[in-house]
């Protein structure tokens, strides 16, 4: 049996702006952008992934309810919400930072690599991570 998550669901307020933070701020691919006005009007099938990635990709799902909207910036209770697996730490460290992409801390080594949190749009946090098997 072989299964895998395909994609993760991410509340955003806008699909634009959230494709635009997504694709210039964090180089991510846009995988797919379907509308699907027959079910509801507005709503779109939006897939982004980061470049490269044959893994998970995120699912922009437009929030349309209270507690969707509620959610924005704080899908985990505000706990680090996803992780961001890079080859270059540094390399992507330095461009997110030149993009205006916050940390909230500077990066450190751990003993699983090296590491920083930063903000997305909405103020989710997220890991940027060289693991420390990909540095040897």
């Amino acid at each position: 049996m072989h299964q895998s998550i395909a994609n993760i669901t991410f509340l955003v307020s806008d699909y634009d702006e959230a494709i635009e933070f997504f694709v210039e701020k964090l180089n991510f691919d846009l995988v797919e952008d379907i509308s699907q006005e027959k079910d509801q009007p507005g709503k779109r099938w939006v897939v982004v992934k980061p470049k490269g990635s044959p893994g998970c990709a995120l699912l922009l799902a437009k929030a349309v309810n209270d507690d969707q909207k509620l959610a924005l910036g704080n899908q985990t209770g505000g706990r680090v919400f996803l992780f961001l697996h890079t080859d270059d730490f540094w390399r992507d460290f330095k461009a997110m930072e030149a993009k205006g992409i916050r940390f909230t801390g500077a990066p450190r080594t751990e003993v699983y690599g090296t590491v920083a949190v930063f903000q997305d749009l909405y103020g989710n946090g997220w890991d940027l991570i060289e693991p420390a098997s990909a540095a040897d």
